[in-house]
């Protein structure tokens, strides 16, 4: 049986290598896969988190810690949807259209993921119709919207527009982020969340799935 305080080590110092063989071991112990997630994972991330806040780590230590919670997910995933267990919430992820920036897209994606939440990431220039494409596939209750550019930041507005036109707008909460984003522009544009990092993303889209 591993000493599982260890995968939290792991994941917090971003050893994948290790998280990933330290999650197999408990697996095979049959350690269940919802509890490794919730009492190990999890909190490992929301303490990297909590560095990030005060300036004890910086985005390359977010970025190894969620790539080694990302390299453990993989092997748990197969088995929370074969048990039926639910995530937080669903989250659909992607640069708005004509913005080709993935970097802080890919850091939240992460986050969120090593929050408990399932991530449905769309990659970069991603059309509001294909947004609405997927929400009419898949039950998700927030999409998250990323632009670096200034001349991009207006599709933000757009793609909640086209929310409204296709009357799915209350079925999702709509989340926004990236460097020229303001917490002023998510409001004008109607944006129910806003972040300036990925950190604050994970507490944003906390609070909005559970209001």
């Amino acid at each position: 049986m591993p000493e599982l305080s260890k995968l939290t080590d792991a994941i917090i110092d971003g050893d994948s290598k290790t998280a990933v063989a330290l999650t197999k071991e408990a697996l095979d112990a049959k350690v269940d896969a919802q509890e490794l997630v919730s009492k190990y994972m999890i909190p490992a991330m929301d303490e990297v988190g909590r560095r990030y806040e005060i300036g004890d780590c910086f985005v390359p230590e977010l970025l190894i810690a969620a790539r080694a919670m990302k390299g453990a997910l993989e092997l748990i995933r197969p088995l929370l949807a074969a048990s039926g267990a639910k995530p937080v919430g669903r989250v659909l992820i992607g640069t708005v259209k004509g913005d080709l920036h993935d970097i802080g897209k890919n850091l939240v994606a992460s986050m969120l993921e090593g929050a408990g939440f399932e991530v449905i990431d769309l990659g970069v220039d991603v059309p509001p119709e294909k947004i609405l494409g997927e929400l009419k596939t898949r039950k998700v209750n927030m999409v998250a919207l990323s632009a670096l550019l200034t001349t991009t930041m207006p599709g933000m507005k757009t793609v909640i527009e086209e929310l409204k036109k296709a009357g799915v707008r209350e079925q999702v909460k709509v989340i926004v982020g990236g460097a020229p984003v303001t917490q002023r522009f998510a409001d004008e544009i109607g944006a129910d969340g806003y972040s300036d990092n990925a950190n604050g993303a994970v507490s944003v889209a906390r609070k909005l799935v559970n209001a």
